[in-house]
């Protein structure tokens, strides 16, 4: 079932929010100190494409504190917003509401990226 609902997912709008992490990764990566940035991009990036069957475990300590708070002011409130945009309009419908349980699930991932593990 998830494998139906991750093409799903692609087909309406998945593949083109990662796009949009992945361009976000590219602009970080442009400086040296933007790397670690970029690769959690890329991280999400490669979740987007395939959130169905998969949960995030959070964890981390004062690294990933420190991490979260530049992510926060750089680039985790806009597309926190985003994903809960899409989110809330995807639940307009009941054919929907899964999509946009997991677009909520994005948001808050998108929020708090350092220490999280994808399982």
């Amino acid at each position: 079932m998830s494998t139906i609902a991750n093409i799903i997912w692609i087909i309406f709008g998945g593949l083109v929010t990662a796009i949009g992490w992945c361009v976000a990764g590219l602009v970080f990566c442009i400086t040296i100190i933007g790397i670690p940035l970029g690769r959690q991009c890329f991280k999400m990036a490669s979740l987007t494409l395939a959130p169905f069957g998969k949960s995030i475990v959070y964890g981390g300590g004062a690294p990933s504190l420190i991490a979260n708070i530049f992510w926060l002011n750089l680039a985790g409130l806009p597309m926190a917003i985003s994903y809960a945009l899409l989110g809330a309009v995807y639940c307009i419908t009941v054919i929907g509401i899964p999509i946009g349980l997991q677009c909520f699930k994005m948001a808050k991932l998108s929020l708090l990226p350092f220490g999280a593990q994808v399982v």
